[in-house]
């Protein structure tokens, strides 16, 4: 769905052509057809399999657009752009010359809030608190505390506390027999950490492909550092709306042992399994709401504004 908010237009999925003339750019996907004003569109983003027409290319180019290509998990393939124009330098520059740190603040913020809206959903879901006495306590000071402080290095303190914290909590709502009682790294050996890696890694794509039509630097982040770190600072706050409700849901409603074997080694899901994680996610994964923080945070750069997050 166009967007006249956001400068760049994305194409999702498989079978697509796109084509354009002078003015519009025309995408038919199976029954549905999208005319976009060209002028409208600063980068086309092509995820997936589609035919694109040589006219399309040729039109953007000329009016100083770029045109990027993503496998369908989003994965980034390359880049098309006018000659003489390198946007991503600028925006790089940007991004080293502004302090992160208010910005930083608002991701850990965001995270801690959504985190404990999350808490109370699955404990509502299932009719019993999750808290063990005075862990809501230390989670709402947490949030306090943001205010106070002053480094960078606190900012990731509290970031990687809280949200140890939450997953320890947000287990509770589980039966045992799943084996998940806090957040691994992979390999995984319980199908609960499985199936969120699974859903952190669509959400993880689907946060990047924007990323790159807002032509920023994904291996300069804001709360963390070193490659894909702004992606993953950006789905931080996203992952308990769009992902844990997903899969905690899953956990607790679908979930069997003959979903999933598991060894010493690794947790291997059945296709079913993987099939009902991904149908669920089309649903809450909201692109929209991806893309408006995505320029939230291109906006904070160019014109100095707090960065504003939904989630």
């Amino acid at each position: 769905m166009f967007s006249p908010d956001i400068p760049w237009h994305v194409v999702w999925g498989f079978g697509g052509h796109i084509k354009s003339t002078a003015t519009t750019l025309i995408i038919l996907n199976k029954s549905d057809v999208d005319e976009i004003p060209i002028k409208s569109v600063d980068h086309l983003l092509v995820v997936g399999g589609h035919n694109i027409h040589t006219s399309a290319i040729i039109h953007l180019l000329r009016q100083n657009s770029s045109v990027s290509f993503f496998d369908a998990d989003g994965t980034p393939v390359g880049i098309l752009r006018p000659f003489g124009r390198n946007p991503d330098e600028e925006m790089a520059e940007l991004q080293s010359e502004v302090s992160s740190y208010n910005s930083a603040a608002e991701i850990v913020r965001s995270s801690i809030k959504a985190r404990i809206m999350m808490i109370e959903k699955a404990g509502g879901e299932i009719d019993r608190e999750l808290y063990y006495k005075g862990e809501d306590e230390i989670l709402f000071t947490s949030l306090e505390e943001i205010d106070y402080l002053i480094k960078m290095e606190e900012l990731r303190r509290i970031q990687k506390f809280t949200s140890d914290m939450y997953y320890e909590i947000m287990g509770r709502c589980l039966t045992p027999s799943h084996g998940f009682k806090r957040r691994t790294s992979r390999p995984h050996v319980d199908p609960v950490n499985s199936l969120l890696s699974l859903g952190y890694s669509i959400l993880f794509g689907n946060c990047c492909v924007p990323l790159a039509g807002a032509y920023l630097d994904v291996d300069k982040g804001i709360l963390r550092e070193g490659t894909n770190s702004l992606i993953l600072d950006l789905i931080d706050p996203l992952k308990p709306f769009m992902v844990d409700s997903v899969v905690f849901s899953i956990a607790r409603e679908y979930l069997t042992d003959d979903m999933y074997e598991t060894n010493t080694k690794r947790c291997h899901l059945d296709q079913g399994t993987l099939r009902l994680l991904s149908n669920a996610l089309k649903s809450s994964i909201d692109q929209r709401k991806i893309e408006e923080n995505v320029m939230s945070y291109r906006d904070s750069l160019i014109n100095r504004r707090p960065l504003r997050f939904s989630y």
